[in-house]
């Protein structure tokens, strides 16, 4: 298979945003979608957070906290395309599907985002429901024995057939026609299916709306993928779900130190969203909480993905979240470390602490973390991070100012972190 162009309008910048997720899993309601996007456009938009997503099973009626349904009572247009569930979402009414929600979001300076699943909804196929611009049934383009082993909701698509990229192309169009800015589609990275990412990359290019490809879930994606997903995607995942569990977090920094220096301009390793705030009101895993993180793993979870330059989408609903989570989201430089640090990489790991490195400009980014059980003081030599010259810093969370000439002064809790940017 060959390379597609980078898609038009993709960012420089890693994208940033909010996913019902982690908060409501497969329930979420326009009006919950609509309150978060109010919140963000009000608090967060400022800060560069400017796309709201709605994950998974919109499109089914009947839904509920703890996982998927079997027999998921999924909606479809008269091309067997998946529309929007109207209990839940109101304004899909009369098949005008997202476009008014989107349509909303815009109006607050946003940008809206969907999920979707690989393939075709196997109800389509038993209906034997006509695919857009062809002669072809759901059914003839529907592989049965292909379909994503945790979500029965659809089929996969028999790449061989001659109308295969039809099936794409109907739905490419379908969310360019509502408005859509940035798709999530999942179920495409485990295994690998090579064809289903060009295809439906190509296809949403083809429209001539800029919207943005989102790739999950990323167990066991290998990194000789790189080139062909940084053709393809503007994010993709390198893990699987990540809860608000230390485990989950410890986890990525392996994951992060593998994939952080493969990401560039447009194309970014996604080490998943953040369960901060408060999660799992209605959700796949737990109760209603606020998030089990301490305020120290928050801090290490968010410098980890801002010196590593993954994508920020944040799992937690805004409006009944600590206001300390809010202003962790808001803190100026993480986010332009996010945003537009260099060369990312992992310099020193040792049983009790991690030291990753990146450039600002002119300026040396320095990020350590104490990832043992026990407080960890200690002065990282300039050496260790090519920092000789070096006389001052700038301390994220602490707001800080500090004399660097000796090294880099630590005095940290158990699973906190400390973020400077050296001049």
């Amino acid at each position: 298979m060959t390379a597609a162009p980078v898609a038009v309008g993709r960012p420089a910048r890693p994208p940033r945003g909010w996913n019902s997720w982690d908060c409501y899993g497969t329930t979420v309601t326009e009006a919950e979608v609509l309150a978060n996007a109010r919140f963000m456009a009000e608090h967060l938009l400022p800060h560069g957070w400017d796309t709201v997503v709605v994950d998974i099973q919109w499109y089914a009626a009947s839904v509920g906290a703890g996982g998927y349904h079997a027999d998921a009572d999924v909606q479809l247009d008269r091309w067997g395309r998946s529309i929007p569930d109207v209990s839940r979402f109101p304004s899909a009414a009369d098949g005008r599907g997202f476009a008014p929600l989107a349509e909303q979001v815009h109006a607050l300076g946003l940008r809206f985002g969907v999920h979707i699943m690989r393939g075709i909804p196997r109800r389509a196929a038993e209906q034997r429901l006509p695919v857009l611009g062809t002669e072809v049934t759901a059914a003839d383009l529907a592989d049965p024995e292909q379909g994503c082993s945790w979500n029965l909701d659809n089929a996969g698509v028999r790449s061989e057939h001659p109308d295969a990229a039809a099936w794409y192309a109907s739905v490419a169009r379908q969310l360019a026609d509502w408005g859509v800015d940035f798709v999530k589609a999942d179920d495409m990275l485990w295994p690998y299916r090579a064809w289903d990412i060009e295809t439906l990359s190509t296809e949403l290019a083809a429209t001539g709306r800029p919207i943005e490809l989102s790739l999950s879930p990323g167990v066991d994606v290998s990194t000789t993928r790189a080139e062909h997903l940084a053709a393809h995607a503007t994010m993709w995942r390198i893990s699987s779900d990540l809860w608000d569990s230390w485990d989950d977090v410890l986890d990525m920094f392996t994951r992060l130190a593998r994939w952080a220096p493969l990401s560039r301009e447009g194309a970014f390793a996604d080490a998943d969203m953040l369960p901060l705030g408060r999660v799992g009101i209605r959700a796949e895993v737990g109760a209603d909480r606020t998030s089990r993180l301490t305020w120290a793993e928050q801090r290490t979870l968010l410098t980890l993905w801002g010196v590593g330059r993954s994508p920020f989408f944040v799992g937690g609903d805004l409006p009944t979240s600590p206001p300390q989570t809010i202003a962790l989201l808001q803190n100026p430089l993480l986010l332009a470390v996010n945003d537009a640090a260099t060369g990312p990489r992992e310099v020193l790991r040792e049983r009790d602490h991690v030291v990753w490195t990146a450039r600002l400009g002119e300026e040396l980014v320095v990020a350590v973390f104490a990832i043992g059980p026990d407080r960890l003081r200690r002065t990282i030599p300039l050496a260790s991070v090519a920092g000789e010259g070096r006389t001052r810093a700038r301390e994220a969370w602490t707001g800080a100012e500090v004399d660097v000439t000796d090294g880099v002064v630590v005095d940290l809790a158990s699973h906190d972190a400390a973020l400077f940017l050296l001049s």
